[in-house]
């Protein structure tokens, strides 16, 4: 934690003061700060020493990412990882059920080999896109070919039979598959400026942005989506026998998050390791003052492994270095040969579901604190920081609380959201479909940008809040207060919230005008690395940072439930957007392709 930055949003009414109330005299994890506690509040003091001295993380973690593994939307992954969290809170005392609200497509996951078998022989690293087809228990060889660039849709409609059987590449070739970081670092300058103009060239050949329908991806008058796309279903309705494609993580710097420092505005979900919201950019080890050329990806070996909507040709994305080598191949008239041998069911439309817990409030039980984390995840890796961290996060709460606080003032409820990668449907399902939660919601705290420890809590759009959550971190315990401390954590309010639902859950209550408080997090190259690639699994969890988030969210669950004063609806002075709240949109009831 910078201190600069800490009391930049000290400067807007966080408090630093700390009563001298010192717990065993226990130092922060920097080794620098006196755990001190600013009030004789017992029950935080119970909550420091559950989630810290005693926390579950490890093993809840184990089972979740390991043994029950991705939780794609309408998978029985899904269910599993559901049936097992309704029975973890069954067995610390905690009422949890599935909210079913609607179907979406189903799909199961199976083996899948992948191979080059001429003119020589290689295993290929890659996999199945979500959704894709399998080969229905055969094994499918055929050659490899480079989709061309057409002058418009009728060329493209001209050449389809050339690709009748064939597997077609959707994807550029980058010229290097080292990172940017390498290429900022060790290169010449010559040998930088001849790698970026190679891929700023390559960038242009494959360019998708066009305002003319007949030209669109590659002059195919089709998208990709955000994997195969519309292309896709035109290519499998030509009987091509598959398509590969490696969606890599782009080079260079993009904007990062706003909202405190670490943070994501409303819905908490900023991107701290350097990049774009959508990910990519360099390793975080580079300097953010630095100027980052385009060339490389974003970091050694990560696809982003996205989805498809082919229902008979399988849809396969390979690593940089195995795509790259294919299509060279392809390219030099070397005729690559590929061998697909994929185990896949799509299962039709199946439940979708939301999985709740509640501890029931004793004096307010119609007003209601939440924890919300989207449970759902990609399944090319684990689902581990997109986000297993935020459910284990959530669950670890729910425990100590059930532990230390099992009578709360308000009713305490989680919210394990499913299809948020879908475009947020199960909380926004659960918004249309409770109202009664949201007139009651006195806060909402989410977390969704990967595994590192919160640095900011960040709400906007209520005049209230301020005040209360002001109150609330001057309650901390110094390991999160004091500027010092590694764990130091800011808080930041803003005037006018999301007006449409933005990249995380949490945007869609603060849409509504409900107390919506985002934790923004360390970035821990969550952008480069584990955002929705195959690399997102277990080994990348930092404990440490997600036992500190679990105490913190415990904390933050029970002063919101203890304040003697619900948080008042009346909306910040400023231009809210139009329409308000209706654009806040509704979640689809049944699969709904998003393009």
């Amino acid at each position: 934690m910078r201190i600069s930055s800490f009391v930049a949003l000290a400067s807007v009414g966080s408090t630093l003061a700390l009563a001298p109330f010192a717990y065993a005299q226990q130092s922060d994890a920097s080794g620098r700060v006196p755990l001190t506690f600013p009030t004789d509040d017992d029950v935080l003091r119970r909550i420091w020493a559950v989630g810290m001295d005693s926390s579950r993380v490890v093993q809840l973690g184990q089972v979740l990412l390991d043994s029950i593994g991705p939780r794609l939307t309408g998978s029985p992954g899904m269910k599993s990882a559901s049936d097992w969290v309704i029975s973890q809170y069954k067995s610390w005392g905690i009422d949890a059920k599935r909210d079913e609200y609607g179907t979406w497509r189903g799909w199961r996951r199976g083996v899948s080999h992948i191979d080059l078998v001429g003119p020589r022989v290689r295993s290929l690293e890659g996999q199945m896109l979500a959704w894709s087809p399998g080969t229905n228990g055969k094994v499918v060889t055929a050659q490899a070919i480079v989709l061309p660039k057409f002058r418009d849709s009728t060329e493209f409609v001209k050449w389809l039979p050339q690709a009748k059987g064939k597997i077609v590449l959707l994807s550029p070739a980058w010229p290097t598959c080292r990172p940017s970081e390498d290429w900022f670092r060790f290169a010449t300058p010559d040998a930088r400026m001849r790698m970026d103009s190679a891929v700023t060239a390559m960038q242009a050949d494959w360019s998708s942005i066009t305002n003319d329908s007949t030209k669109l991806y590659r002059g195919t008058g089709k998208s990709m989506g955000l994997g195969t796309g519309t292309l896709g279903l035109r290519l499998e309705q030509a009987g091509v026998a598959g398509m590969l494609t490696s969606r890599l993580k782009q080079g260079g710097y993009g904007a990062a998050g706003g909202g405190g420092f670490g943070g994501g505005g409303p819905g908490g979900r900023g991107n701290t390791g350097g990049g774009s919201m959508r990910g990519g950019g360099q390793a975080s080890s580079v300097s953010i003052n630095s100027r980052v050329v385009g060339s490389g990806s974003g970091g050694w070996g990560t696809v982003e492994v996205f989805e498809t909507y082919n229902t008979t040709a399988p849809a396969v994305t390979l690593s940089c270095e195995d795509y790259s080598l294919i299509y060279r191949l392809a390219e030099n008239n070397q005729k690559p040969m590929v061998r697909l041998d994929l185990d896949a069911q799509l299962l039709g439309e199946v439940p979708a579901f939301n999985t709740i817990g509640t501890i029931k409030g004793t004096e307010k039980p119609d007003e209601y604190v939440m924890l919300s984390a989207h449970f759902d995840s990609w399944d090319g890796g684990s689902g581990a920081t997109d986000n297993g961290t935020g459910t284990l996060m959530a669950m670890e709460a729910m425990r100590i609380l059930k532990k230390v606080y099992p009578n709360p003032k308000r009713t305490i409820m989680v919210g394990h959201w499913s299809s948020e990668e879908q475009g947020l449907n199960g909380s926004r399902a659960f918004a249309t479909d409770h109202p009664e939660v949201l007139k009651g919601l006195q806060a909402l705290f989410n977390q969704d940008n990967g595994t590192g420890r919160v640095q900011s809590l960040s709400a906007a759009g209520l005049t209230a809040i301020g005040p209360h959550l002001r109150d609330w971190h001057g309650k901390l315990p110094s390991f999160f207060t004091d500027s010092m401390s590694a764990n130091a954590v800011s808080w930041a309010f803003n005037d006018v919230p999301t007006g449409n639902p933005g990249g995380t859950d949490g945007a869609v209550f603060a849409c509504y005008g409900t107390p919506s408080f985002g934790m923004g997090a360390v970035g821990w190259n969550y952008g480069t690395y584990t955002w929705h690639t195959q690399r997102d699994t277990y080994d990348k969890v930092v404990f440490d940072d997600l036992k500190h988030n679990a105490t913190l969210a415990a904390m933050m669950a029970y002063l919101a439930s203890e304040d003697p004063v619900f948080i008042d609806r009346t909306k910040s002075p400023g231009t809210w957007p139009a329409n308000w709240p209706a654009n806040c949109g509704l979640a689809p009831r049944q699969t709904r392709a998003r393009y």
